[in-house]
């Protein structure tokens, strides 16, 4: 009979288990992360140092400086995973729209109520992605280009299902359905509107941007 090594299950390789090194890294970086995210959150991203973030870590500055470049790097991470996330859960709102309009509605609400109780942080990526050196990175993150395709999505399927033209010139619709989408967040973060304002106003850029488009 052929002998297993304790390093085979059912005839496979098992995962290489991470060294107590890599995990002492991966809970250091998680550590920092999560301060940070605190920080930002808090302070916004000019009001956050990487002296601030490393002491809410309980670490020293240079373990900070080990894991990341600098702060913009640091912050990129946060943003990315935050992203991703912003993506799924707008993604979920469509799937229970009824119709382009509905569906729209319900990924744009969806994306206010996720950052509805962090908007410094959003305020802080506003700020970041219009910035001259580090904007154009976060502004073209494969995250943000998943938001893009969301909405090409929803317009492709009402297209598909008859509710708008096939002129309905989708990359451009969609260019300034994402535009209408992000320019609402400063109502939220400069005045303080509620999400049911915020959705009110959505609803009238959707329905105004998809005008134009509706078959007749």
């Amino acid at each position: 009979m052929k002998h297993i090594s304790p390093n085979q299950v059912a005839g496979e390789t098992a995962v290489k288990m991470p060294t107590r090194r890599a995990l002492a890294k991966q809970q250091t970086r998680a550590k920092v992360l999560a301060a940070a995210r605190r920080l930002f959150s808090e302070s916004g991203y000019e009001g956050a140092t990487i002296r601030d973030i490393a002491a809410a870590a309980g670490m020293s500055t240079g373990a900070v400086f080990a894991n990341f470049t600098d702060k913009s790097d640091l912050f990129r991470e946060i943003m990315g995973s935050d992203m991703a996330a912003l993506a799924e859960t707008m993604r979920d709102g469509a799937a229970r729209g009824r119709g382009v309009e509905d569906a729209l509605l319900k990924a744009f609400t969806a994306g206010y109520a996720f950052y509805k109780g962090q908007l410094p942080l959003a305020r802080a990526a506003f700020s970041v992605s219009w910035a001259p050196q580090d904007g154009p990175v976060l502004r073209n993150a494969p995250q943000v280009n998943v938001l893009h395709e969301l909405i090409v999505e929803q317009l492709t399927l009402g297209v598909q299902r008859g509710e708008l033209s096939q002129e309905a010139e989708i990359k451009l619709r969609s260019q300034m359905l994402f535009d209408a989408y992000l320019s609402n967040y400063p109502q939220a973060i400069f005045e303080g509107w509620s999400l049911d304002a915020l959705q009110a106003r959505a609803r009238d850029q959707i329905r105004i941007l998809l005008a134009g488009a509706r078959r007749g």
